[in-house]
């Protein structure tokens, strides 16, 4: 693939939205659509997996966890519309890799700068809890990716899905995985080839509302993912 071609991207967004390997999800982000929450009631919901978002000359890759349901599975775009994306987007400001600091919709103007968003999974699982056989089947995606952001170094990622799906997309790429593997953990370093993988804790409300990912937490690992990138 070319460096950092849009076309890639375009192709493998088009890949992803076409996706259907697991009919369960895709019934569930429909049903959702359908029935969709009281709040967006007036809205019409994407409802179908998600691609990644962002600069496709990224030297960052933020690997999320999966949409969420009234979310990304609404909008149709990583981290749009919900609280995860409202943390995140607003400490990608703070750093000065995104031109704004909220995200509501498709065509609100956001550009992120030097980052490319996907996620583990790219449909909304049920309970925000994807299965390992979900997560085998999206791997194509983030392999897809891997071979397009050919000027990315760091892959931060959000939980420990996130961790554990890049450290085996890096087994499969041919690179040294330490046995046992290492286990995620906020702030976590690991270097793999061309890759840092650095950890934080997902953005989600479950981390941010208790206090457990702070704004302050989350500028420290960006800052370190710049000095690396």
């Amino acid at each position: 693939m070319s460096d950092g071609g849009r076309g890639s991207f375009d192709a493998i967004a088009t890949s992803i939205v076409r996706c259907a390997r697991c009919p369960e999800l895709r019934e569930y982000c429909a049903e959702i659509a359908r029935t969709k929450r009281a709040a967006y009631r007036d809205e019409t919901y994407w409802g179908k997996p998600v691609p990644g978002f962002g600069d496709p000359r990224a030297w960052m890759w933020i690997l999320g966890l999966a949409p969420a349901a009234h979310g990304a599975n609404r909008t149709g775009r990583m981290f749009t519309g919900d609280r995860s994306g409202d943390f995140l987007y607003a400490a990608l400001h703070r750093a000065g890799l995104a031109n704004q600091p909220t995200s509501t919709a498709r065509d609100d103007g956001l550009t992120l700068n030097g980052v490319w968003i996907s996620a583990s999974l790219r449909c909304a699982p049920p309970a925000n809890k994807p299965t390992p056989a979900q997560l085998e089947r999206c791997e194509t995606h983030v392999d897809r990716e891997w071979d397009a952001l050919t000027n990315a170094r760091v892959i931060l990622c959000l939980g420990g899905i996130a961790w554990d799906a890049a450290l085996a997309l890096c087994a499969r790429r041919g690179l040294a995985v330490p046995r046992p593997r290492p286990k995620f953990s906020h702030g976590a370093e690991l270097e793999l080839g061309r890759f840092t993988l650095l950890g934080c804790y997902h953005v989600s409300q479950q981390n941010t509302f208790t206090g457990r990912l702070t704004p302050a937490m989350l500028d420290v690992v960006l800052h370190r993912a710049s000095q690396i990138g």
